[in-house]
């Protein structure tokens, strides 16, 4: 009889567990920011709030105007909240977004992570759950809008009249020696490029949205920018979906995947402050697979 009670201890013990554990949808912004940070209710920058955009969606915001790695802490402090203990993250990402998930990744993706309980103060930060920790987060995949972790030529030519510290992080060059883009920790960041892009973007090589050129919503490896283009442009190569070898011979870097790529150049690369643009496409996979 003390057998049965004991087994049925822990078979009560393990059920509350599995009851306990939350998935979250994290969606994190890019340049020039919007959402008030520390608030993860605050979608300014993506559009309603009210709008379907994963499972328990959260608004990770950081300012979009100061470097990677001074701002990264807030993306830190997000998932430790939310992507910790019995608790599961999808990520979201757009534009510099991604840079900053990669970097993330790269950089704290193997350290120690205190387990948090998801109820965050103003600054965004979250209690201890139980004082235990783990190493790195728990992230099921990461979706990235229009990537720029391979940078940008409007940063390189210096299209955006601007000095601020992410447009020099932003730098092709910079962008893609920040960190080793091949290091996702294993997880897997699903590509996303548009590719509806205007004269203004005439700078940017092949295919682009008019801020982001394939090389780079591509996830194409290399210290530098390409030109890639869609099946029907003869004039460069093509990328490729999924994980093959671009035309041309060019790869991806690891655990980096084309979900979709802008054949009919119907997106461009902007948010609008109403889920538009290529946020849209990630929206819609977002409400379909983050469950």
């Amino acid at each position: 009889m003390r057998l049965i009670r004991t087994v049925l201890a822990l078979c009560l013990f393990a059920v509350a567990g599995l009851a306990s554990a939350t998935n979250y949808t994290l969606w994190i912004n890019g340049r020039t920011g919007g959402g008030t940070i520390g608030d993860y209710n605050s979608f300014s920058y993506w559009g309603p709030s009210s709008t379907a955009a994963g499972v328990n969606k959260k608004a990770v915001n950081w300012d979009g105007y100061n470097s990677i790695a001074s701002q990264s802490g807030h993306i830190r402090d997000a998932l430790d909240c939310f992507c910790t203990g019995n608790n599961w993250c999808y990520i979201a990402t757009h534009s510099a977004g991604d840079l900053m998930m990669g970097y993330v990744l790269a950089n704290y993706g193997g350290s120690s992570r205190l387990k948090k309980n998801a109820v965050a103060n103003s600054a965004g930060v979250c209690g201890n759950a139980d004082g235990s920790s783990q190493t790195g987060w728990n992230i099921k995949w990461v979706r990235a809008a229009s990537g720029a972790g391979g940078g940008s030529e409007l940063a390189d030519y210096g299209s955006w009249a601007v000095g601020d510290p992410l447009t020099k992080d932003l730098k092709t060059a910079t962008a893609r020696a920040m960190y080793n883009h091949n290091t996702t920790r294993n997880i897997w960041f699903y590509m996303y490029a548009a590719s509806k892009g205007t004269a203004y973007s005439g700078i940017l090589p092949g295919q682009d949205d008019e801020a982001v050129a394939y090389h780079s919503s591509g996830g194409v490896s290399g210290s530098s920018g390409g030109s890639y283009c869609n099946p029907s442009d003869w004039l460069c190569n093509d990328l490729t979906l999924g994980t093959a070898a671009n035309e041309g011979g060019t790869t991806k870097w690891s655990y980096h995947s084309v979900s979709f790529r802008d054949d009919n150049e119907a997106y461009n690369h902007y948010a609008n402050g109403n889920w538009q643009g290529i946020v849209s496409v990630v929206r819609s996979a977002m409400v379909s697979s983050a469950l």
